[in-house]
């Protein structure tokens, strides 16, 4: 035979998209359309329905960004469509067909709709793969329908990363950015809808299968025959005969061996990204309701859905459409997943953030659902902290999913199907779906990835693929599950399955009872920028956290020791708040300008609200006084007053801080640390007291402040590409010195320009201070530049510790490998650490993530590690004036420091010292008898019992015996609990008691105890 197969394929092509698409909707007949403009922001549903409407002439150009135009469709169903029974032709429908003006195939980047009935009822979504809407009715039946359309402007355009204005709505313009083109009452022919699904699925198989191939050959020689059967100029005719020579090409069977998929419905919504947190409120709807009409229609689809607070969104906004969520839950069609109140970022979040993530999250899935979630779903987050197995398991669930890390630029994860080990040795099974795809429209092509990329293969069989248009794309489509049926059992294909998350994972157990183990984190080689993109984000979560912490202490101290009422929903709100802020696309920075102001306007409210909690706690604890009572919130004593306690401070103790000019150079020291600074303003000299070493190495200098091109290859504000460290500039120069001692302190005071910008550095040391501190106030108007802080430090470190949840994770210094190479940027928390056997140093931040460490070997012999703080960024995309402005930054450095030290600095920098007065000392709630063992959370019960929640870990990655002691008034009884307080069996040689316990834990293991009480009814309200 002669190889005609580019002229069958050719002819094919033509004949799907001149003839057989046009032809799915048999008759089309146009409604009567009128136009009201939302005249700001968007308005319920019944406001709109009374707005004064105008008619319109399509096509119809709309939509200034960012606002909302309402559409009002009428007209009847035409007569002539039925026959004189009254019945429409066999095997055809009525539906609603709405153009707003799609362009390209990208979902969710463009305009989208609501159509509602004009009693008010939600129909469903109207979106470029979904633009239809089902109606019935007789002859001449009235059609009403109105469309909420949102002008969403295409941010992210063909990803050029070029500065736009779309993303705020005052810089986004006044021209319309669509052209409505149909509103009309449709006859969708099925014959020829199934017509296309067919034609669809076979063609993408064969697209995929070899040249070679049998089963290719036979795709190619039935879609031969069936172009001959099926007449351009009559598809409605032929469509039953074409599809029955398509159907011993469908009936064919999978291979015994063929890899099976086990899909999912799912809507990844970025619930914050290219658009603000408003829009992603109706981005929610307009995918919910698309998926409660398809669960209507197909008994067995199945969608997941893994945010509790789009959840929430939904019952504060869409209450029948909440309600009918419900409904789909109930039946198993709608199903919960992830357990976390958003999608968050993973690195960035501090221990107990990520506890509450899950706290909020399954106690939200949990009331409203009676569902507890067991697999975390989390596919497009920027990189996995080795804590979140741990943290995990804490939680009662089982299972995690993600997919980013398949975005590697360097290499390849070796499995999609293992075990992860976290920091303390906990265990969690992971999936990787191997089609590397959250978005998949089950596609030939999707399908063959998933299947020759499988790397378990010959061990397990299975792997998950989620399937729906995301970020407001509608979802899952009727098309996706047609070809998910045809896929079913389909020669060539893996086979494919609908079913639920929970039962990939039992399958996988079942099958895979010793899948390989990866211990630590999972590092995405990519987008390394967000850990410094945006730093006034970044700063408000930390900054939040730790208020937090201290309002929960003070308030929970205030209740049990005078009866005060826990501020409950105050704390929850705060709460819901911080954790909304860590998405993955808000926290790392990589979001439109609108995001950041809803940002900064929510902290602000939030440090409002938190303030006013630990300062109302405050004054009813000490009561009224004199004194000059300090308020430690810190894990560790300060200044004489114990942890978690309020005490007389006393400092007079120490030496006073001196500054002393000299030789052209500034001394400062305080008996406990020296430190020497130049006239340049860098730090050449730096020693403890207690081993006299020099820190600083030799010929260098510390507090040098680095200017970098920071022009990624692409992915403006998430990138940091490992090219930028060829060109930099040090900051040497200073425009002015000053010193300044004072009080008990002493500083030196450096003034520097550079470019459009301005730093005044103030190099602090306290009285009784074992560290420098370094505040950088900072007016920041570059472009496209990085900011590092460095210190070349006299230490031969083979490797760095750096903070991370309820621990540390270490990683090399040097770069042997491709996997040591590619982790040029890490994540610290409140501080990192660097040492060789017997000596240290401990740099800690109040507000910084992103850290680089390299290793270098001196002419003398000896090695310089150097440490470098990434400060600031300027990139220009998705927020063209992101990072531009004032900063203030605070580093501290402490020499001759061990892990224990490092972990005390990071907390005295972040929880500041805060004073009251009044007439009396408070005593902790709980005391510690192991330094290594902190107390990360002191607070009253989720469930509102007055119950005292301690939330406690080692912290230095060795085995810990503690005791603790409770002085809680009413206390029961002492439980071990899950991180929803759920009682667990407590581990092997506990001892608890009302008012003591007695635990050891392994290195960084997690604890949550409850301390249960007799209260008065005030205190649990």
């Amino acid at each position: 035979m002669h190889d005609n197969r580019l002229i069958v394929e050719g002819r094919l092509e033509r004949f799907i998209a001149e003839f057989l698409t046009p032809a799915v909707y048999r008759r089309v007949s146009p409604l009567l359309v009128e136009a009201w403009e939302v005249p700001d922001e968007p308005v319920a549903a019944a406001v709109a329905f009374a707005a004064a409407y105008a008619p319109i002439a399509l096509p119809h150009a709309w939509g200034r960004a960012w606002r909302t135009v309402w559409f009002h469709a009428t007209g009847a169903v035409p007569a002539e469509w039925f026959d004189a029974q009254g019945r429409l032709p066999e095997a055809t429908r009525l539906e609603v067909v709405v153009d707003l003006g799609f362009f390209g195939d990208r979902p969710g980047f463009q305009a989208e709709g609501l159509a509602y009935r004009a009693d008010g009822s939600i129909i469903k979504a109207v979106s470029p793969r979904a633009s239809y809407l089902p109606w019935t009715g007789d002859a001449g039946t009235a059609v009403d329908v109105y469309v909420e359309a949102a002008a969403n402007p295409d941010v992210a355009g063909d990803y050029d990363f070029l500065p736009t204005p779309l993303g705020l709505k005052a810089t986004a313009g006044d021209a319309p950015l669509y052209t409505a083109k149909q509103f009309a009452v449709a006859l969708l022919d099925e014959n020829v809808w199934e017509l296309a699904r067919d034609v669809w699925t076979l063609d993408g198989l064969m697209r995929e299968l070899s040249v070679e191939s049998p089963r290719r050959a036979a795709i190619l020689r039935g879609f031969e025959r069936m172009l001959d059967v099926a007449d351009p100029l009559d598809i409605a005719g032929t469509a039953t005969a074409a599809r029955g020579i398509l159907a011993p090409l469908l009936a064919s069977p999978a291979h015994a061996t063929a890899h099976e998929v086990v899909a999912i419905g799912h809507a990844h919504i970025d619930s914050a990204w290219l658009w603000p947190f408003r829009e992603t409120i109706r981005k929610c709807a307009r995918t919910f309701s698309n998926v409660i009409a398809l669960m209507d229609e197909y008994p067995e689809f199945r969608f997941a859905c893994s945010s509790a607070q789009q959840l929430k969104w939904m019952k504060d906004h869409y209450p029948a459409l909440y309600a009918r969520i419900k409904e789909k839950v109930a039946t198993g069609q709608f199903i919960p997943v992830g357990g976390m109140w958003v999608e968050p970022d993973i690195n960035m979040p501090g221990g107990e953030a990520m506890a509450r993530q899950f706290v909020a999250g399954k106690r939200f899935f949990l009331e409203e659902f009676g569902v507890d979630t067991q697999e975390v779903w989390v596919p497009d987050t920027f990189g996995y902290s080795a804590a979140l197995p741990q943290i995990i398991a804490a939680s009662g669930s089982k299972w995690f999913v993600t997919q980013k890390i398949s975005w590697n630029q360097t290499n390849q994860m070796p499995h999609h199907t293992f075990l992860w080990e976290g920091i303390d040795g906990t265990r969690v099974l992971t999936h990787f779906p191997s089609a590397d795809t959250y978005i998949s429209e089950l596609s030939g092509a999707e399908l063959a990835h998933a299947e020759r990329s499988f790397r378990e293969a010959g061990a397990s069989t299975v792997s998950l693929v989620p399937f729906g248009w995301g970020d407001g794309g509608g979802g899952p489509t009727r098309e996706m599950i047609a070809a998910a049926a045809r896929l079913r059992s389909l020669e060539g294909s893996p086979t494919v399955t609908i079913d639920s998350p929970q039962r990939f994972f039992e399958r996988v157990e079942d099958e895979y009872p010793e899948p390989p183990v990866w211990s630590g984190e999972l590092y995405l080689e990519l987008h390394r920028g967000s850990l410094t993109s945006q730093h006034h984000t970044k700063q408000g979560n930390r900054h939040g956290e730790h208020l937090l912490r201290e309002a929960e202490l003070w308030a929970a101290t205030a209740a049990v020791r005078e009866g005060v009422t826990y501020p409950y929903d105050e704390l929850e709100t705060s709460w819901h708040t911080l954790l909304l802020n860590q998405f993955h696309d808000v926290l790392p920075g990589c979001s439109i300008a609108w995001v950041f102001e809803d940002v900064a306007r929510e902290n602000a409210a939030l440090t409002e609200r938190l303030e006013r909690i630990v300062d109302a706690s405050a004054v009813a604890l000490v009561g009224e006084g004199d004194r000059t009572l300090s308020l430690n919130a810190r894990p560790q004593s300060a200044a004489g007053v114990p942890a978690l306690a309020i005490g007389g401070a006393d400092a007079t103790a120490a030496a006073p801080a001196t500054a002393v000019e000299q030789d052209g150079v500034v001394v400062l020291d305080n008996g406990l640390v020296r430190a020497v600074v130049d006239g340049r303003g860098l730090l050449v000299s730096l020693r403890d007291a207690r081993t006299g070493r020099e820190a600083i190495a030799p010929g260098a200098a510390g507090n040098l402040l680095q200017l970098h091109r920071d022009i990624p290859n692409k992915w403006d504000a998430w990138d940091i590409d490992e090219h930028y460290r060829r060109v930099a500039e040090d900051l040497d120069h200073a425009d002015a010195i000053s010193v300044v001692a004072a009080g008990d302190q002493a500083a030196v005071v450096v003034e520097r320009s550079f470019g459009a910008s301005r730093i005044v550095q103030t190099l602090r040391l306290r009285r009784g201070a074992e560290s420098l501190e370094l505040h950088h106030d900072v007016d920041w108007h570059e472009t496209r530049r990085l900011l590092k802080l460095a210190f070349p430090l006299d230490v031969h470190a083979d490797r760095s510790a750096a903070e991370t949840q309820f621990g540390h994770v270490f990683r090399p210094t040097h770069t042997n490998t491709s996997w040591d190479a590619a982790r040029f940027e890490i994540c610290a928390h409140r501080w990192i650490h660097v040492a060789e056997p017997g000596y240290g140093i401990a740099i800690a931040n109040e507000s910084s993530y992103g850290h680089d460490v390299t290793r270098d070997t001196r002419a003398d012999g000896g090695t310089t590690t150097t440490v470098r703080i990434s400060l600031l960024r300027a990139p220009v995309f998705p927020d063209p004036e992101a990072d531009q402005g004032h900063h203030d930054l605070t580093v501290s450095i402490r020499p001759g420091a061990g892990i224990r030290d490092a972990v005390d600095e990071g907390y005295r920098l972040n929880l500041t010292d805060r004073t009251v007065r009044g007439g009396r000392e408070v005593a902790p709630l709980v005391r510690v008898s192991h330094r290594a063992v902190r107390v990360e959370s002191v607070k009253l019960a989720e469930d509102r019992s007055g119950d005292v929640i301690v939330r406690l870990y080692e912290s230095e990655g060795a085995r810990a015996a503690v005791d603790l002691e409770f002085d809680i008034d009413g206390a029961t009884a002492t439980a071990v609990v899950d991180l929803l307080e759920r009682e667990l069996d407590a581990p092997d040689g506990s001892v608890l008691a009302a008012d003591r316990a007695r635990l050891v834990l392994r290195p960084f293991q997690l604890i949550t105890l409850r301390v249960r009480r007799e209260v008065k009814a005030a205190a649990a309200e």
